[in-house]
């Protein structure tokens, strides 16, 4: 039990070693989680799109039509940039992306209106980007509605405040923001992408160093031939308490301190998120050294990491409706340990659920973790073997060279 103990600190120790000597896997484990979620939350922390420039083809030219263009100039999120004479040239703005929208009023707009008839203006939206249409689009909603009340109570000139809110509004609705009370884009995604960050950033780093272990290796073994690397669950235990160490840290730093940086909502109990940050964390480690095993060469950690980034935060049923995810990929969702670990701190920091809440997330992240831990054993087990096998074939040589090299000798001498 000792000599275990022993030799599990003397790898943990040669790990940490490693880890802080190769400038590769010291930037994944410590620069990159540091900087890199600054850098993001940085681009999301306006919340919400403002000031969406739009163009305006007034043929009108009427009281209503420039009321409704000055309540839309009015609002936060639309910003009236260019008045134009013609729907053409207003196309070649969206065209050129100097405008995301075009507001067109007809001729015949407040004459139509003056007949007591239905009259109609025209929004034009760049759909390829879906945040400045709902802004563009929410805007002239809210503005048209607007019109239409007063339009209404000019018409009918109802005697009393009571019958002028009958008339307009029949059906009335309060809309109460639950959790992301800002609305803001920044609130909904930077959670996934902060505790994607981690795992990327573990994976990251253990192939590296696991590539580094390779190629300093005669034999490209990823384990070395040393009676303190004698037993799978010391290899194991050894590296994967040094990723535990530097990751328990990091992760505090991405899950606490920077939506605080931002302003972000976060609410979570900090013994709940403890609770299913371990098992994340641990999962990830696992399933960062079984993928360490399985690739050989540093160069392709990288490449295979950043083409799975953004794919993991799709699978992660975040971004895109978890029912609406194809069943297959569904099934592939749950070998990845931020799925998991994405839907429950997303729910812990945003919604403030407690561990309870989040049963089924935290129970799949411990099942992980056992899946992951035997797997890693497994294949360290095999490493150990093959390692072994390789030094036995160096020794058989060395030995078979030395025979022959005193079998010469006793010949030149007779």
């Amino acid at each position: 039990m000792y000599e275990s103990l022993k030799d599990t600190c003397y790898i943990w120790r040669k790990e940490m070693r490693s880890v802080i000597r190769d400038e590769g896997v010291l930037i994944f484990f410590i620069i990159v989680p540091l900087l890199y979620p600054l850098v993001y939350s940085w681009a999301y922390y306006n919340e919400v799109v403002r000031d969406v420039p739009v163009a305006v083809v007034d043929l009108s030219n009427s009281h209503t039509s420039r009321q409704f263009i000055r309540r839309c100039d009015a609002s936060p999120e639309v910003k009236v940039a260019y008045h134009c004479t013609s729907i053409d040239e207003a196309r070649q703005l969206v065209g050129h992306q100097v405008v995301r929208g075009i507001l067109y009023f007809p001729t015949d707009f407040e004459q139509t209106l003056g007949r007591g008839q239905q009259t109609k203006m025209s929004l034009f939206c760049d759909m390829s980007m879906m945040l400045t249409y709902k802004a563009i689009y929410s805007t002239a909603m809210n503005v048209s509605q607007d019109m239409n009340a007063d339009i209404q109570v000019a018409i009918s000139s109802p005697p009393t405040d009571q019958e002028d809110r009958i008339l307009t509004q029949p059906l009335d609705f309060e809309d109460v923001q639950m959790f992301n009370t800002t609305g803001g884009y920044g609130n909904f995604i930077l959670p996934c992408v902060l505790i994607l960050i981690l795992q990327q950033t573990l994976l990251l780093g253990i192939g590296l160093s696991a590539g580094t272990a390779r190629e300093n290796n005669r034999y490209q073994d990823l384990v070395p031939v040393s009676r303190h690397y004698n037993g799978m669950y010391r290899i194991v235990f050894g590296k994967s308490l040094c990723y535990l160490m530097i990751f328990s840290v990091m992760g505090a730093y991405v899950t606490l301190v920077v939506p605080r940086i931002f302003g972000f909502t976060s609410i979570p109990q900090a013994a709940d998120l403890f609770a299913l940050m371990l098992p994340y964390l641990l999962a990830s480690i696992f399933f960062g050294m079984l993928f360490s095993c399985i690739i050989r060469y540093r160069e392709n950690v990288i490449l295979l990491v950043v083409f799975t980034s953004l794919p993991f935060l799709f699978l992660a049923g975040v971004s895109w409706p978890e029912s609406s995810i194809p069943a297959i990929w569904r099934g592939i969702s749950y070998l990845v340990p931020s799925t998991f670990g994405v839907r429950g701190f997303v729910r812990i920091s945003s919604i403030g659920a407690t561990l309870n809440d989040v049963r089924n997330e935290y129970i799949w992240l411990w099942i992980q973790v056992i899946v992951y831990f035997f797997a890693t054993c497994a294949v360290y087990k095999y490493q150990l073997i093959s390692a072994r096998r390789h030094a036995i074939e160096r020794m058989t040589v060395i030995k078979n060279a030395v025979e022959k090299q005193k079998a010469l000798k006793s010949q030149v001498k007779e």
